[in-house]
């Protein structure tokens, strides 16, 4: 029980990105994405400033195919220098 997934694979799957706002920021985070995702169509992405203007927030969707795939995406993408929150 402890390994199933309550997702059904494949499936369009939307994750939400948060950092500081940076100049390569939404950039760097589209490349990382289509490494787990060719499909990835860029120009879904959601932009949200923050009221400050100091942080963006961006919402990506991929096409997920495994747990696999979305733990090692998840784990890429908080490990990246440029993002704060992952959810």
């Amino acid at each position: 029980m402890q390994n199933e997934s309550l997702i059904t694979y494949p499936c369009d799957f939307p994750i939400k990105i948060m950092g500081k706002q940076h100049p390569d920021f939404c950039t760097e985070i589209i490349t990382l994405v289509q490494q787990f995702d060719a499909s990835f169509d860029a120009s879904q992405v959601e932009y949200r400033a923050s009221r400050g203007g100091n942080y963006i927030g961006i919402t990506v969707t991929i096409r997920a195919t495994s747990r696999a795939q979305l733990d090692a995406l998840y784990k890429a993408l908080s490990g990246h220098t440029l993002v704060k929150v992952v959810l």
